[in-house]
């Protein structure tokens, strides 16, 4: 029964080690050096609360992909083989995606688990440098026929990129998503 309890304790405290860590790190610095302390765990703040709304959106992502899409079309639609359709589709959500990449990282691997392609995925992380929202500056400041062959080479670029990752992974992930 000991070792139960102590099993219990490691699994509730385990994740909170980090955490804990670098606030007794704060604790210590702002002792030490209040002014640089503080600074510190100012700008901290702020890059939380900048990552905040990118995380979330991905969890609430994450959490509606699982509810509602099934292995079966997952397979379908960004498994090995689906073709066209499949590059389209994983280049259409990775211009589309908002926030930073790590940030999508859990919902990639949730992908992987259903059966999606590394090919797809790759494809998807590459053609996230390509952000329509930034066209209107992207146009304004170099002219149209630089940004379209930078736009469409950056496309190709991320194409290529997957292919070299598939080609390279065939199998980065098993079945069950464990590292193979």
């Amino acid at each position: 029964m000991k070792q139960e309890e102590t099993s219990v304790f490691v699994r509730l405290i385990r994740p909170w080690l980090f955490p804990l860590g670098v606030g007794c790190l704060y604790g210590i610095g702002l002792l030490y050096a209040p002014e640089q302390a503080g600074r510190a765990l100012h700008i901290s703040g702020s890059m939380f609360g900048q990552l905040a709304l990118p995380i979330c959106i991905a969890v609430v992502m994450m959490v509606l992909l699982n509810r509602f899409l099934s292995h079966a079309l997952v397979a379908r639609f960004l498994s090995t083989g689906v073709g066209l359709k499949g590059l389209l589709l994983s280049s259409l959500a990775g211009i589309l995606s908002m926030g930073p990449v790590y940030a999508w990282y859990p919902l990639f691997k949730s992908l992987r688990d259903k059966g999606a392609s590394v090919f797809i995925v790759a494809n998807f992380i590459g053609c996230r440098a390509v952000k329509p929202a930034l066209f209107p500056v992207l146009f304004a400041s170099f002219g149209w026929e630089f940004a379209s062959v930078f736009v469409l080479m950056s496309l190709v670029g991320a194409m290529i990129t997957a292919c070299v990752v598939a080609w390279l992974c065939p199998s980065t992930f098993g079945a069950d998503g464990s590292d193979s």
